[in-house]
């Protein structure tokens, strides 16, 4: 590329979401192409600054969206080409590959992808794990489940959040999962289930090490919430914690291990009840979703999609990246689905509150204070209103809705 050249970013997302990253990449001299799915053509993207948008079918093959990009790369040369959402990683790690374009490949990108090779990848580099086992030779299934006692979660290996999750408190039901489950059986993983506190690391990357990390604790687990209903609330934890160090210590060896250059990364972990260890659950190359870049943002003043957007055009560009300094606020958010289209949460007068959220049929709300103990008694307080006032329930998507 020619550096007197403004180079071009290609943006590929199935929902809408990083609006802030293609602005930050346009604010900083990138041209900036974004790609996404027809129903989304009517979407709140930042056209301003968009030098195209383009918009295909849902549902098309690897073939055809690789016909698609190779199409318009015919025209436009694609200096690197990012997937904004978990479910287009796979695709433009492809691409990449394809069009010999610098980012992650596939086989790293599984690693962020795919929750039986992440396991073995963080067992290898040395973090707990719960007991895991791919769903393969039935012989081995039987051997692992004499072993390791119920219950137990089966999981889509490729999938994100709590969608497609099904806890497993028998062999039988195991086996009767994996019949319905037909040929799509291998693309599960079966893992003991361990109950306890779960928390996230929300981290920035740069050249192998982890500059940045926000730690954060749920209230009831997502996979609670997701399959039983209820209110989702997550909160950034008293930095100089036990709990805190612990986990910023963890992931700044485990992240690296796992093979990510640079980025952003959303990783969550487990405090067992029973043995007070904390294992790692999974992680993923990418901004969190739920609202919780904005926890982080109202916290730290640290906007992870625009960080991201800044490492991606400093390598691009050869240049070093500068991480933040970010605040030392704490914030925390409530959300739930809501039995009315637009819920009025005016009733809600804390001066805390720096955000209300704003999605269909969701009620939601961000606090931030410069006491933890405050925003964990909002969010308690809050939690338990907004299960009178708002809170719907619904089946578990096959997919994720946002």
């Amino acid at each position: 590329m020619n550096m007197s050249e403004q180079p071009r970013i290609l943006c590929m997302t199935s929902y809408e979401k990083g609006q802030a990253f293609m602005q930050e990449c346009a604010a900083l001299g990138c041209r900036v192409v974004l790609l996404t799915v027809d129903k989304l053509r009517g979407a709140d993207w930042p056209r301003a600054i968009l030098e195209d948008l383009i918009t295909m079918p849902e549902g098309l093959s690897l073939e055809q969206v690789t016909n698609t990009v190779t199409y318009l790369a015919r025209s436009k040369r694609l200096d690197r080409i990012v997937a904004l959402d978990e479910f287009d990683m796979e695709t433009m790690a492809h691409l990449r590959e394809h069009m010999r374009i610098p980012g992650m490949s596939r086989t790293l990108t599984s690693h962020f992808r795919d929750k039986l090779v992440m396991r073995s990848e963080a067992q290898q580099a040395g973090a707990l794990v719960p007991e895991f086992t791919r769903v393969l030779l039935h012989e081995e299934l039987r051997d692992w489940m004499g072993k390791v006692p119920p219950p137990w979660v089966l999981k889509p290996r490729s999938e994100a959040s709590a969608i497609g999750i099904k806890k497993m408190n028998s062999a039988d039901d195991v086996w009767r999962a994996l019949e319905q489950l037909g040929d799509r059986q291998s693309y599960y993983v079966l893992e003991r289930f361990v109950p306890g506190d779960i928390f996230h690391v929300d981290s920035i990357v740069s050249e192998g090490q982890v500059v940045f990390a926000s730690v954060s604790g749920y209230g009831k687990p997502p996979m609670q919430v997701m399959h039983e209903g209820g209110v989702f609330t997550t909160r950034i934890l008293e930095r100089d914690s036990p709990t805190a160090r612990a986990l910023v210590e963890m992931n700044a060896r485990l992240i690296p291990a796992l093979g990510l250059v640079r980025g952003v990364t959303h990783a969550e972990y487990i405090r067992g009840h029973k043995d007070g260890q904390f294992y790692f659950l999974e992680a993923a190359a990418r901004v969190g979703g739920a609202f919780i870049a904005d926890v982080v943002e109202a916290a730290t003043g640290v906007n992870l999609w625009r960080e991201w957007a800044r490492i991606e055009v400093a390598h691009l560009r050869s240049e070093k990246y500068h991480e933040p300094e970010p605040r030392g606020l704490y914030a925390g958010s409530v959300l739930c689905l809501a039995r009315t289209a637009e819920p009025d949460t005016r009733m809600f007068e804390a001066p805390e509150i720096v955000l209300r959220l704003k999605k269909h049929h969701h009620a939601g709300l961000i606090v931030r204070s410069e006491d933890p103990e405050r925003v964990r008694a909002l969010l308690e307080e809050y939690a338990a209103r907004f299960a009178r006032e708002y809170l719907a329930t619904a089946p578990v998507p096959d997919r994720p809705t946002a």
